[in-house]
């Protein structure tokens, strides 16, 4: 990423040290260096990798489990628990065995009253013989270790409502994306703009400067040929200096806005970037959007993407009544002085289900809903919004156009009298303050003029902004 902006850097210093920058250069160079742009094609990206993440739940878990566990003290044998079990049966295994021996000496078995006696005695012998004690076993501590499978089988469809709201977070970061590059495009276009403004300020400065240079060297030959009194040549002098302050004001008002750009373009802030255009009124007619116009608009886009993300969000809500399902297994690689014998694997299917939660899945599901409307309801603002922002730039354009067209007459008439003026003077009938009063107000309706036509345009890259397209301003400024 830093070859890619030292590259792009080279390639705007070059390119101004050759020509001059034009706006669509400056969309190229911000769509590769813009830090709010990079920012946001990394969201998009982990929005991505989180999708294809959540695509995968449906594949089985396999964990390796393992357990170490030590005892406070030994476990213990709880035999008087199977203690008539263990009287009984061996009692009669005795029986069994008398019987059998007694058959193969006689060839009979024994009477039942003889395995009456021995089954009462064995129990008597067993019974004083059993232990009145648990023995505890000799280890304490014991480590298990195994593969343990999870498959679901049916969540309640709560993976796709993961899977929905991941692919609705993708989709919203595509049209974020779209967004951030359409707002800067938009700024770029403003903040070129105003230069070309102060381009036009500028050269109409110089003149102004010129214009009263030449009146101050005009009063001072007046004076040395005593046709003027020494205080008209100071008004000439003071007109001259406040002439050259604003110059210098207007020309760092042309670096501020300079740094601005660079700042858009992601470029450092001394970059060299030359603008010598300068703003010319041309009255064209920007032809009709559809009425549908909103939607190629990423700022509807995003809000209306809300919409698909409070859907899953509803789905999600519901899924929390349903049961879920899973099919687990596990596979013993090892145990180590267990008291019990645990067999090498077992397979099963768990089930979880939520009977009583109080009302928590009910009111889930209704604040789910409504954030649902919420969003459509913010869908519909942003469309009238839109609609408009869309009229009122339609109008404002159309009023500036009006605004120019009158300011131009006046500038014409401002720029006859000054001639006018100024020919008086020459003829020794009016004097240089006359000539200066005359400039200021020929230099206040320029600037009315140019403020006005920064406005038109202003005006149409809001509009063009408002369709979606800031880019397509850059046609109406060559």
């Amino acid at each position: 990423m830093q070859w890619v902006i030292a590259v792009c850097i080279c390639g705007l210093q070059a390119k101004a040290q050759t020509n001059k920058t034009t706006l669509n250069d400056c969309f190229v160079i911000a769509q590769k260096n813009n830090v709010l742009i990079s920012q946001a094609k990394t969201s998009l990206l982990a929005r991505q990798y989180s999708m294809q993440a959540e695509k995968q739940s449906y594949l089985p878990k396999v964990d390796l489990l393992a357990s170490y566990s030590y005892l406070s003290k030994p476990l213990e044998i709880n035999l008087q628990t199977v203690r008539d079990g263990i009287i009984t049966g061996s009692s009669l295994q005795a029986v069994n065995t008398a019987n059998q021996v007694y058959k193969e000496i006689t060839g009979q078995n024994i009477s039942s009253d003889a395995a009456q006696r021995i089954e009462s005695t064995s129990r008597t012998i067993i019974n004083a013989a059993y232990p009145n004690y648990n023995p505890p076993l000799s280890k304490q501590s014991y480590f298990l270790a195994g593969l343990g499978v999870r498959q679901p089988i049916y969540l309640g469809n709560k993976l796709r409502t993961v899977q929905d709201v991941a692919t609705a977070e993708f989709h919203a970061g595509q049209i974020n994306l779209d967004l951030v590059q359409k707002d800067i495009k938009f700024a770029i276009a403003l903040q070129y703009i105003r230069i070309l403004y102060l381009n036009a300020i500028l050269q109409k400065e110089n003149n102004i400067v010129s214009s009263l240079q030449k009146n101050d060297n005009y009063a001072n030959e007046m004076v040395k040929e005593q046709i003027l009194p020494p205080y008209q040549r100071n008004w000439a002098k003071v007109a001259l200096i406040t002439g050259k302050t604003r110059l210098s004001n207007q020309q760092l008002d042309k670096q501020n806005a300079l740094v601005e750009l660079n700042k858009l373009l992601g470029a450092p802030l001394d970059s060299v970037i030359i603008i010598t255009d300068t703003l010319v009124y041309k009255p064209t007619k920007i032809d009709t959007v559809n009425n549908e116009f909103y939607q190629t608009n990423p700022a509807y886009q995003f809000i209306n993407s809300k919409s698909a993300l409070a859907e899953a969000t509803v789905k999600g809500s519901k899924s929390f009544s349903l049961p879920n399902i899973f099919a687990v297994g596990n596979l013993n690689l090892y145990q180590n002085d267990l008291p019990v014998t645990i067999p090498p694997w077992f397979v099963g299917v768990e089930m979880q289900w939520t009977i009583f939660n109080g009302t928590q899945t009910v009111k889930r599901v209704k604040a789910a809903q409504q954030l649902l409307e919420e969003s459509k309801l913010a869908t519909e603002n942003a469309k009238s919004l839109l609609e408009m922002q869309l009229k009122v730039a339609v109008n404002k354009m159309q009023s500036l156009q009006n605004d120019v067209a009158a300011l131009d007459s006046a500038r014409q008439e401002a720029n006859t009298t000054f001639s006018l003026i100024e020919e008086r003077m020459r003829n020794n009938l009016s004097s240089p303050k006359d000539v200066n009063d005359a400039l200021l107000i020929k230099e206040e309706i320029e600037k009315a003029y140019y403020t006005a036509v920064l406005g038109y345009y202003l005006a149409m890259a809001e509009y063009f902004n408002i369709v979606g397209t800031p880019e397509k301003i850059s046609a109406y400024l060559q």
